[in-house]
Formats: C-alpha cells, structure tokens, sequence
C-alpha cells in the first residue's frame, strides 16, 4: 500500500481507492459531512490485489474489501453504509441517514435495495461477466451468474426510476445516503459500461442533478 492524499490535522484514515465505486461512496459522505481536513486517505490498489493480501485481510479488513475507516486508536470500521452511520453522527448537520425513526427506516431500506438491486448487481457482472480485477484477483468466474446480475441491475434501474417519478431523491424529500449508494451503483455501471435505459428518464434526470454536487463532482470517479 502507498500514502495517496493527506490533509492536514487528520485523525482517521480511510483505505481507499479513489476510482472505486464503494470507496467514492465514503468519499462523498466526507465531502457532504465537511470532514476532508480530518482525514487522511491511503491507497490499496484494487488491481494489483492489494486488498486481498494477507496482511490487509489480517490487520484491516477480514473481508479483503475497501473502504475501511481506522480511527486514531486504532479501530477499525468497514462497510460503507457503518462508515457514513459512524462519520454521520460526528454531528448533526447535514443528516445522510436520518434525523428521525422514520427517516433512519426509510433511508436504510432504500439504501439497502440499492446495494442489493443495483451497485451488489452490478458488482457480480464486473467480477463475473466482465475480466474484473484481471487474473491477479479474479481466480473464479462464472459468466452465466453474471450476466443474470447485469439484467437484474437493469431492472434495479427501472424500479429506481419509478421512485424518482414521484420524489426528488431516493428516499424521499432530502439528499441522503441511500441516493449516495444510487450515485456509486451507475459509477459502476460506467466502468462496466452498462448504460442506464433511455427510457429512464427520471433516474437519468436525477443522476444529471447529482453530478452538479460539489460532493459528487469533486470525486476522481467524475473526473478521471
């Protein structure tokens, strides 16, 4: 692993890799949250596996995945949707998963169908329909599953459209984090080129909006 960006006054580290769809999740709650100057991001590079070596799995993350938040004693949060719970309670404003029982329901569920739908779906066709992370990483593939996948992301898309026929963001009236797990989910399906259907033209509206956020636009993912 090598140190990629630092900031000044850091007191967390995120294992990061800045093109990553998950990672440019984390990295747009940082942004949303105004919390770049506390911390400090190193890279693992996903396509020489360094997520998958022994000692990454051993002293980071059991899961061999990123991002992964340590703090500064050492602890060790992973996931993306623990991390940007974690970073949004370091204060209150602006909320990405809720201020109320309800919002926290409702957001989660929506972020959790977003993962499972879209970005978890589109995920398994990069590592399984697509050469993925190339051989260093991909040691099995089996493209019928992932081809299933890319039409089930497919459908994910039709069913976040229909969402967004009716509500200006994915869980309702506020920017939250289940639109930011929409946002990371069609970053992949750009690197799989995996076109949004033209028919789609809530969600393509949406997206379009999204990409105007000095959060989303800032990312490497959007200007790579």
């Amino acid at each position: 692993m090598t140190s990629s960006t630092t900031t000044n006054s850091t007191n967390m580290t995120v294992y990061d890799f800045p093109v990553g769809p998950y990672p440019t999740r984390v990295r747009i709650a940082i942004a949303e949250k105004k919390l770049q100057m506390k911390i400090r991001f190193e890279l693992v590079d996903l396509y020489k596996g360094e997520h998958k070596k022994p000692e990454f799995i051993e002293q980071k993350n059991y899961s061999g995945t990123l991002p992964v938040l340590e703090l500064a004693d050492g602890t060790l949060i992973a996931e993306c949707t623990a991390i940007t719970q974690y970073l949004d309670t370091l204060d209150g404003s602006p909320s990405l998963t809720g201020s109320t029982p309800l919002e926290q329901g409702i957001i989660h569920m929506m972020s959790k169908r977003a993962e499972i739908e879209l970005l978890d779906a589109i995920s398994v066709y990069f590592h399984h329909g697509t050469p993925g992370l190339g051989p260093l990483v991909e040691l099995y593939q089996n493209p019928e599953w992932g081809f299933r996948q890319r039409d089930k992301a497919i459908r994910g898309m039709h069913y976040f459209d229909k969402v967004l026929q009716r509500q200006p963001f994915i869980a309702g009236d506020k920017f939250s984090m289940a639109d930011i797990t929409v946002i990371g989910g069609l970053v992949f399906a750009a690197i799989v080129n995996l076109e949004v259907p033209p028919e789609c033209k809530a969600l393509l509206s949406w997206y379009e909006r999204m990409k105007k956020r000095e959060s989303v636009a800032t990312q490497p993912a959007f200007s790579s």
